[in-house]
């Protein structure tokens, strides 16, 4: 149903305006939480997906460009019972900050995570992310996992949720597409890949880090591998580096020593997977 908006200050919107990812993350319970998803192209992956939209927020120009997805999903303009606002584009601007050539946000119920085993099941490449913080960093290094052919992303429990709204739109809503959930307790759980049958390989700076494309060489043709990437700056933690199979390296010309973690991902994962 369409809802105009005609007070920027309606508690209606407040998902939009008023509350930080973390207090959206935790606005229903039990603990699902709700997450943005921002464009049509993020919202029409994440409605594939089966993700169930709680309203969204447009200007009147994106409407029809949306009437297929808002008949899907209940809030069609001529009637239904998901709202969908809609403000002129001033006001849109004013009351978000939304760029409007993204064309729309939604507000969205937020899934619950699937258990570990369920990722892993049938997986044969997938990616940890440790304790990174920076969305956009989590966003490129997700939207790289779904574009070169990982089979599933893992976070730990100090990183950056995938579902954050930056992350979200970095992503450009493949989060929705390549199977995530958090490995936890981390490194204990580098135990558990082991056991599920994953070499475990850090990428990392160490005197024994074996050249990525070497490791990759060397590994038998069923091999299934789990790749560790570290946090900016700090990179991976010394416990884990100890507790993993194996630590490659990109090798580096030009005096440069590291990448930026979503570039040195997205390089390592195009050598994971053209060799399965």
């Amino acid at each position: 149903m369409i809802v105009p908006v005609a007070d920027l200050t309606d508690p209606a919107l407040t998902e939009y305006t008023h509350l930080t990812d973390v207090a959206l993350r935790t606005r229903l319970e039990p603990g699902r939480g709700v997450y943005l998803a921002e464009s049509s192209q993020v919202i029409r992956r994440a409605v594939a997906a089966g993700h169930r939209p709680r309203s969204f927020l447009m200007a009147p120009r994106w409407l029809e460009s949306m009437v297929d997805v808002l008949t899907q999903v209940g809030g069609a303009p001529d009637g239904g019972h998901v709202p969908v606002y809609v403000a002129e584009e001033p006001a849109l601007e004013q009351l978000t900050g939304f760029h409007l050539h993204r064309g729309a946000i939604a507000a969205m119920d937020r899934p619950l995570l699937p258990p570990l085993e369920a990722v892993l099941a049938g997986a044969r490449r997938v990616v940890v992310l440790e304790d990174l913080v920076d969305h956009t960093n989590v966003g490129a290094c997700v939207r790289s996992a779904a574009a070169l052919g990982m089979d599933g992303v893992l976070v730990t429990p100090r990183c950056a949720d995938p579902l954050y709204r930056r992350a979200v739109r970095v992503s450009m809503g493949t989060i929705f597409q390549v199977p995530w959930t958090r490995i936890e307790p981390w490194p204990q759980s580098i135990a558990t890949l082991r056991a599920a049958g994953f070499t475990v390989a850090a990428l990392a700076l160490s005197d024994d880090a074996v050249a990525l494309d070497r490791f990759v060489a060397n590994l038998a043709p069923d091999a299934k591998v789990a790749l560790v990437l570290g946090a900016e700056g700090d990179g991976l933690a010394h416990r884990t580096i100890a507790a993993c199979d194996a630590v490659v390296t990109i090798p580096m010309a030009g005096g440069v020593d590291s990448l930026n973690v979503a570039a040195a991902g997205a390089v390592a994962f195009w050598e994971l997977t053209r060799h399965r």
